[in-house]
């Protein structure tokens, strides 16, 4: 049956009420207010089909919506992926779960929020479990009979035939859906992001460099460790620590090990003093030994996990007496943020653990709702207790879901898959998401740096050490690599931190895949190219299913407007390069591209390939031990790429409180031009109420590459 009730909420946003929803959703959990005014400027669109084509039906027990897919129509998004980033032909199994190793859509934050190459999104906001259909089932009346082939005969046959429809099951007590117009990619999931508040501002202390260290490392040891840091002219602004630091974990207390840190007031003062911050791993399940075991029994749900409580959070009281434990043990002594680690479960590992599907809360909610819901219960208590305290957080986080593009959390993983870990920055870019590649451990110096130069470029740069305590110097023969690519890092902080602003002002993510800068038609063209090259040979689990699935350009992405990184990993010294139309030169080579094609370069270890766009003005500071304190003045350094004039926005405030949001910030309009004696001409346009952290600006005009003793 067609659908008549769509309400209009924003410029391209509708929004469909489909039964009776009950209780939270992300959307209201969060409680955020939707960008307003970035939403009026954007331009009023209607989607890419008539309405008419969407359709809703119910189906034992349960409602189905379905929109209309064109035969070349590419599907993004589902929240954290993994495996795959286009999601076309696949049907996506959208819970939380830990650690996926198959393609089902389970994974550490589903989201079921879909965005399609032709420019409209569609998002499930519910506490529920969705399965989307996304163009992987095929209704009689739509089934073509030339799509039906001879697997015996014919080369053409299809284990997935072309779907017409995505089809979305909804939660049997209903769902608010959103369409979100475009006409780009880009600007739905902008108008998504806005709706759901913007995107997070991390204070520029997240933006540095973390090392967290082994498990049962004592007060000394850490400092110890710090102090390495800074002896072996190695950047880092935030020391983690894991489990050890509990007095009791699996399950946890929240508590101090006083034998090991019998002074943390004084612990944390001493690694703030030396410009380190510290993060505190935890999980959510409370130990029969925590002081606030007897106050959240009777606030918990009826299963255990590891022996310990598994807290109702919906509940205002419960949340209280959270909030109030870690602020006078943890935050008012100087602790910066938290490690929210398995508040997903787990069915996909060697266990299982997590409260079940039919466990009760005191709130009403069921295990289901708790679970799918309980990593953006962590980041939104843990959230607004910095902000009471006006000041940023920034975290990780093992689950997340829908609307979570205000919090100040970057998703992780216990796989180690570099291939993987390099999708999931893209893949992330399309639900409001953000995901760390973090290090742990390598095979060898040449893992260990591949590893490093990818981490360095994603939105948290971290070194987990918590097993087996490596180091950014463990491998000696690497050693000025590694310092070279975290410098570069610390150095490009002015432009990765503008990035970050302009996604809380405009949705656009900072670190983003290539369908937002590539329209359909040029990925096409890419992918046509390529395959008139490349003929695969199949191996036997191909042969049964069909070819190999399309190359999807899920290893390289943007990072802000101008730079585009295509990692490599062990074992590889060249790759293909997408290159978005224009002149790009090696960021570090100097090489000069032309783009709208596929390129082939080779990289040796000392290099990941990095390119900047020519026009492109990359805003860089001096390569500091950490970020400077509030207040602070340095030199910024602006550097022009190419032959070309160029644009770009500069932003800055005091890099730690919320005083931004009354206006304590600065935007500059950056440009170069060229006069008519062919001189280049640097203007710095904005104003400045004293929030700048820049005393003085240098310009360079006309570069095409950094060089090694430059960063």
């Amino acid at each position: 049956m067609p659908i008549t009730k769509w309400e209009q909420t924003a410029p391209g946003i509708w929004r469909l009420t489909i039964g009776e929803p009950q209780g939270i959703s992300p959307l209201t959990w969060m409680g955020v207010a939707p960008k307003d005014e970035a939403l009026q400027q954007m331009p009023q669109v209607e989607p890419p089909f008539v309405w008419d084509s969407v359709q809703l039906e119910e189906a034992g027990g349960r409602f189905i919506l379905s929109f209309p897919l064109n035969r070349t129509e590419k599907l993004y998004g589902t929240g954290l992926q993994l495996l795959r980033m286009n999601q076309r032909g696949r049907t996506r199994f959208l819970r939380v779960n830990s650690d996926p190793k198959q393609d089902t859509g389970e994974t550490h934050a589903p989201v079921p929020f879909y965005v399609s190459d032709q420019g409209y999104g569609v998002w499930v906001d519910t506490p529920r479990i969705v399965t989307m259909f996304c163009g992987s089932t095929l209704k009689q009346e739509d089934t073509q009979q030339e799509e039906i082939r001879d697997r015996n005969t014919d080369k053409g046959w299809k284990a997935t035939p072309v779907a017409s429809r995505v089809e979305i099951q909804i939660p049997a007590e209903g769902a608010v859906v959103y369409l979100f117009g475009g006409p780009t990619l880009s600007e739905v999931v902008a108008r998504y992001n806005l709706m759901c508040g913007g995107g997070v501002l991390p204070p520029k202390w997240g933006l540095g460099f973390w090392h967290r260290v082994p498990t049962l490392y004592s007060d000394q040891q850490v400092l110890e460790e710090a102090e390495q840091f800074r002896l072996n002219d190695f950047p880092c602004d935030v020391i983690g620590l894991e489990p050890g630091w509990h007095s009791h974990s699996y399950p946890v207390t929240y508590e101090w090990e006083k034998s090991r840190f019998p002074e943390p007031a004084s612990f944390v003062h001493e690694l703030a003093q030396k410009g380190f911050r510290v993060n505190l791993w935890e999980h959510p399940y409370v130990s029969p030994q925590s002081e606030l075991y007897a106050g959240l029994q009777p606030l918990s749900g009826t299963h255990t996990v590891w022996g310990g409580l598994a807290p109702d959070y919906s509940l205002p009281e419960a949340a209280e007496l959270y909030k109030k434990q870690h602020e006078e043990r943890h935050v008012h002594i100087g602790v910066s943020g938290y490690k929210l680690d398995e508040c997903d479960g787990s069915e996909l590992t060697n266990n299982s653990w997590m409260f079940p599907a039919h466990a009760k809360f005191p709130s009403g909610l069921d295990g289901e709702q708790m679970r799918q819901m309980y990593g953006l219960m962590f980041q939104k208590m843990t959230a607004d207790l910095f902000r009471s305290q006006n000041r940023r957080t920034y975290g990780l986080v093992r689950a997340s879901g829908g609307a979570a593009s205000t919090m100040p959390y970057v998703l992780y993983s216990d796989l180690y898959d570099h291939k993987q870990f390099i999708r999931g920055i893209c893949s992330s870019s399309f639900s409001g998401l953000l995901w760390t590649p973090e290090v742990r451990r390598a095979r060898n110096a040449e893992d260990w740096v591949r590893r490093m130069q990818t981490v360095c470029f994603s939105p948290m740069a971290m070194l987990n050490a918590w097993g087996d305590g490596t180091k950014p110097w463990s491998f000696p023969e690497v050693e000025g690599t590694v310092r070279h690519y975290i410098k570069l890092r610390m150095k490009l902080l002015p432009y990765l931190y503008t990035a970050f602003a302009v996604y809380r002002e405009q949705g656009i993510p900072p670190f983003r895949a290539m369908p937002f800068v590539l329209t359909p038609e040029e990925i096409a063209d890419a992918e046509a190219k390529l395959a008139a090259q490349d003929e695969q040979l199949l191996n036997t689990t191909d042969g049964a299913y069909g070819k190999k699935k399309a190359r999807e350009w899920d290893d390289q992405y943007m990072v802000g407007d101008a730079l585009l990184v295509a990692p490599l990993v062990e074992g590889e010294t060249e790759r293909e390069v997408l290159l978005p139309a224009g002149i790009w030169y090696g960021l570090e080579t100097g090489e000069r591209y032309t783009g709208g094609c596929v390129i082939r370069v080779q990289a040796g270890l000392e290099h990941i390939p990095v390119f900047v766009k020519s026009g492109s003005i990359i805003p860089m500071m001096a390569a500091l031990p950490h970020v400077p304190a509030p207040g602070t003045l340095t030199e910024i350094e602006l550097v022009h790429f190419g032959t070309e004039p160029g644009t770009a926005n500069l932003y800055d405030d005091d890099g730690e409180s919320f005083d931004y949001e009354q206006g304590k910030c600065s935007w500059w309009n950056l440009s170069v031009t060229i006069d008519q004696d062919g001189q280049y001409i640097g203007a710095w346009i904005g104003e400045n109420d004293g929030s700048s952290s820049y005393q003085a600006v240098n310009w360079r005009f006309a570069q095409t590459r950094l060089l090694m003793n430059e960063q």
